[in-house]
């Protein structure tokens, strides 16, 4: 299994240091996985358990994985960033009383910044055969903000990714490594857009198929 060190670790953790967001939580898989799989950030259930994709979103992504025939323990799952981005809002409780809460939110471009540091460690060290990006942000992330899974779904790209040269930099530069990379939608997304659901089943599928003709070669 790989982990990143407490060094890269602790990096992530004073960079983030001021920004609201709580918690760390780290990758998980194999050193030499089939994929890798880039998400967005944790949320309430991941910060709790420590481990990624815990939540409902992580049932419908297991979904997805049991589709091709991988579990969890196959791939290496990850994600922009580390700590739970949240923001306070207003929920009404059953006998009509208004509590403040947490809720998520997306990581704001500053917030990934200060986390591509951990990414980058992980891009360098785990060798997956194939990365899965889910959604824009993680897509994004690798590729830059002209970078849409709704036009890039599906397909295979041969590509260098965005990394931070030096952790002084505000701007990120291109790897001489190239990296094949499958956008696919956020595993979240079937449960407020429903009619993502074919596009991601079929994204899937293409992705087994990938796979079986890189284990071939």
């Amino acid at each position: 299994m790989f982990r990143i060190p407490e060094s890269i670790a602790a990096v992530g953790k004073e960079r983030i240091n001021g920004f609201p967001v709580e918690g760390f939580v780290y990758g998980e898989g194999p050193e030499r996985p089939e994929l890798m799989l880039i998400g967005e950030a944790p949320g309430e259930f991941e910060i709790v358990d420590g481990i990624p994709f815990v939540g409902r979103a992580g049932k419908e992504l297991m979904r997805s994985l049991g589709s091709i025939g991988l579990s969890r323990e196959d791939v290496y799952i990850t994600s922009a960033v580390r700590s739970r981005p949240y923001r306070w809002g207003m929920k009404k409780e059953r006998d009509g009383t208004l509590t403040e809460r947490k809720y998520n939110r997306p990581p704001t471009q500053k917030e990934i910044l200060a986390h591509a540091p951990v990414l980058d460690y992980e891009l360098a060290n785990v060798k997956p055969k194939l990365i899965v990006t889910l959604g824009n942000v993680g897509l994004q992330r690798l590729l830059g903000k002209e970078a849409k899974v709704t036009e890039l779904h599906g397909q295979l790209l041969e590509k260098p990714v965005r990394c931070l040269p030096d952790l002084s930099s505000t701007a990120y530069e291109w790897t001489e490594r190239l990296y094949r990379i499958v956008p696919t939608f956020h595993p979240a997304s079937v449960f407020y857009r429903p009619s993502h659901r074919p596009d991601l089943d079929a994204d899937w599928l293409s992705i087994g198929k990938l796979l079986e003709e890189m284990r071939n070669v």
